[in-house]
């Protein structure tokens, strides 16, 4: 068997399978409570920049195809300069904060199964359990949940267009009219706060080697994977404001999603939506989990990170899995989902900003129109400015959060590098592990 075995559907699983992996899940109820009847349209938004950024994605990876995917790119773009190292050392936070979000979620839903006097210890309890447990199962076997993945992803893919088939015809229009849509600003803000429900095409990236036909597969897969998705968030936003009151949504906006399923398909309904939601979350976990380890060690064999991230036991990267396990764990369950949202999507704006203009730097390596990814590059760093704008009026707290996150990430970089002296082997990309 060759190595590349990848098929267009193959690839585009993947894209559709990183981005429904637990962000709509998390981020819906927050959507709403933040753009009320204009939730669908933040969706869109949200998922134009998606658009813009896939071309940038789907250029770099014909022309640079690697398992270290984003890491790479900026490799090639920028050098071995602190830029980079301080970018990639985001990417790896910006990932933990995604962890995080799926393991609120997880505990948000499955509270919902206990009395009301215990879901906020139950919430907590199941934050920190699931946690624990997909750790445990990258240290026996990485694989082991893996192996559902496929019949995890049609699952929750098959509950979600039974949501939507079944949805649509209980919308009520005057619900999502624009007279009940919030400001113009809090419509951009509310769209850039759940980005991180589109940032999981870029998993693609990761799997460019293993690909057929790179150049013919690569540019459909990525379009393909983010225009499905787009369509999907922006109709289920569309029957959650269309079928439930903002009174509603906003006091179930920890789990939106299983409520709005109420309406038009019983209690039964919900309790589908809350299995298929955790099922859905925990898959991501693991998936998420198990990569970002690995790109911990990555990012430490390029010299960016301590040596001790490179170590490998049982042939895994048991230090880099252990550190990002306890850093999602405080995450998860000392910031609420707010904050959450508002580092991840931050942190992930800021890297596809950074994808973005390089492409635009490495165009004619890439044989692409710069043009579209300097309006990407541009788009997501206006995107931030007014995410973070609106943030400091509404909760400056979190603003805080995100440029603590942000000064981290490079100070990270520039004390080590400072203090070791170690050079950045970036040059020559690391050979990926099998």
């Amino acid at each position: 068997m060759t190595q590349h075995q990848m098929g267009f559907w193959s690839v585009v699983a993947v894209g559709i399978g990183g981005m429904v992996g637990g962000g709509i899940f998390a981020v819906l109820g927050l959507a709403v409570k933040v753009t009320q009847g204009g939730a669908p349209l933040a969706f869109g938004l949200a998922g134009i920049l998606a658009l813009f950024t896939a071309y940038s994605y789907a250029n770099l990876s014909v022309s640079f195809p690697s398992r270290g995917g984003t890491v790479i790119f900026f490799n090639r773009a920028f050098g071995t300069g602190l830029f980079t190292g301080g970018m990639n050392i985001l990417l790896w936070l910006s990932y933990i904060v995604m962890l995080s979000l799926y393991a609120s979620a997880f505990g948000s839903y499955g509270a919902t199964f206990f009395p009301e006097s215990f879901q906020g210890w139950a919430k907590h309890l199941l934050i920190s359990g699931i946690i624990v447990a997909i750790t445990g199962l990258n240290l026996l076997s990485a694989d082991l949940v893996g192996r559902a993945e496929r019949w995890i992803v049609i699952f929750k893919l098959v509950i979600l267009t039974l949501f939507v088939g079944m949805g649509c015809q209980g919308i009520q229009g005057k619900s999502i009219q624009p007279d009940t849509w919030a400001s113009p600003l809090a419509l951009v803000a509310g769209g850039m706060l759940i980005f991180l429900a589109y940032e999981g095409f870029e998993l693609i990236a990761n799997a460019a080697e293993d690909v057929k036909d790179p150049g013919r597969i690569l540019p459909r897969a990525y379009y393909t994977a983010v225009g499905f998705v787009l369509i999907l968030y922006v109709l289920i936003a569309m029957i959650t404001v269309g079928t439930l009151s903002l009174s509603e949504i906003q006091a179930a906006h920890e789990y939106a999603l299983a409520a709005a399923a109420k309406p038009f398909l019983g209690p039964e309904g919900f309790t589908l939506i809350a299995i298929a939601a955790m099922l859905s979350t925990a898959s991501a976990i693991n998936a998420t989990l198990y990569g970002t380890s690995r790109l911990s060690y990555m990012i430490a064999k390029s010299g960016e990170l301590p040596k001790i991230l490179e170590k490998k036991v049982w042939n895994q990267p048991i230090e880099g899995l252990l550190i990002t396990s306890t850093l999602t764990l405080v995450i998860a369950n000392f910031f609420d989902l707010s904050g959450i949202s508002t580092m991840g999507s931050s942190g992930f704006l800021i890297i596809f900003a950074a994808v973005n203009w390089a492409n635009v730097k490495l165009h004619s390596q890439t044989r692409s129109h710069r043009w579209v990814s300097l309006i990407g590059a541009i788009a997501s760093i206006a995107a931030v400015l007014v995410l973070l704008g609106q943030t400091a009026q509404t909760q400056p707290q979190n603003l805080w959060v995100v440029v603590i996150m942000v000064l981290t990430a490079f100070t990270l970089e520039l004390i080590y590098r400072a203090l070791k002296g170690r050079t950045l082997r970036l040059n020559q990309p690391p050979k990926s592990d099998p």
